[in-house]
């Protein structure tokens, strides 16, 4: 697998922004050879044997000082994929892991793709997880300014069209609360996460566990504003009702559980989301879907807790491979 995938890291580019290009690229689109960065590949060594989630080595090689050409040049695949990373380089990490290791572990070569990741999004712009906004105070106001997070989205996405792609993907579930202002005219299909999930369980044909209800999907979240908001609307689109915890819930569980997985207190957190995840399964809820990547890997997988739990980074790798398979198909 090592061989086979060294041979298409050409053609797999992640471009790591420093903080102060995305103004300067929206500024200088019309002449993209004026602008320098840091050109990584990257390469993710995994062992065929074992989930993505249990990869440990990630090899990268960096060569820095490269003066960009045109970014269109950079990728001529039809089923090149754009990589927009979002708030945590880790969750495009993982979001890569996939894409690498289900699309080449069955001898097939590795789709191609384009990654831009923004060292300047992080979680400085996130509220702290003790405010108001995470505890779904009433007439709490969303005290986060989004307006410069959208347009640095926006910038990196442009950068992407450009560097050849023809799909984009955000591998982050914050940066999904903003989708429709990022994606807004895009000449290129734009997949949702939300979106992504809702599909995958409507054509899963579930059954309600009671009687005379609608199948429910349980999301567990920090926040109801953001992302537990867009995953309820993709998700009642699909004619799915959902089920989302109680401030009593929030404020003495889930978030003392991810406190609790900051303070590096693994047990305390792993006990608190299997409370968490319980007090929604007795509700009737199908499946729970996790929308917060640090509640990913908290539950082991042996854990029976774990199977009724689903990981939306998962639906939209899939869907992206989907897509990418889709395209490869037609120019064959």
């Amino acid at each position: 697998m090592f061989d086979r995938i060294m041979t298409t890291i050409s053609f797999h580019t992640v471009l790591n922004f420093p903080a102060f290009l995305n103004k300067t690229w929206c500024r200088t689109r019309s002449n993209p050879s004026s602008t320098a960065f840091q050109l990584s590949s990257i390469f993710i060594q995994t062992d065929e044997t074992r989930n993505p989630a249990d990869s440990k080595k990630i090899m990268g090689s960096v060569a820095a000082g490269v003066r960009c050409q045109a970014p269109n040049s950079l990728l001529t695949q039809e089923n090149t994929v754009g990589i927009l990373g979002g708030v945590s380089v880790f969750s495009t990490l993982n979001f890569l892991e996939k894409l690498v290791w289900w699309s080449s572990r069955h001898g097939e070569d590795c789709i191609p793709f384009v990654v831009c990741s923004d060292p300047t999004i992080n979680r400085e712009f996130l509220p702290p997880i003790s405010s108001p906004f995470f505890l779904k105070e009433k007439n709490a106001q969303f005290p986060l300014n989004h307006g410069p997070i959208v347009e640095k989205l926006r910038c990196k996405r442009a950068f992407l069209e450009q560097s050849g792609a023809r799909c984009i993907v955000m591998p982050c579930h914050l940066s999904h609360a903003w989708h429709s202002e990022v994606s807004e005219g895009c000449p290129l299909p734009f997949l949702h996460v939300g979106e992504c999930v809702a599909r995958e369980l409507k054509a899963a044909k579930l059954r309600p566990l009671e009687a005379g209800s609608n199948v429910r999907i349980g999301v567990l979240s920090i926040d109801e504003s953001l992302t537990a908001g867009f995953y309820r609307e993709k998700l009642e689109s699909q004619g799915l009702e959902v089920v989302l915890p109680d401030m009593a819930t929030m404020e003495h569980i889930v978030i003392p559980a991810i406190e609790a997985l900051r303070r590096k207190d693994m047990e305390g957190a792993r006990n608190l989301m299997r409370i968490a995840v319980n007090v929604l399964l007795v509700r009737a809820v199908n499946v729970v879907v996790l929308t917060s990547d640090e509640m990913q890997g908290l539950l082991s997988r042996d854990d029976p807790l774990s199977k009724k739990c689903i990981n939306p980074m998962d639906a939209l790798a899939r869907s992206t491979l989907r897509w990418a398979k889709s395209i490869q198909n037609l120019h064959t």
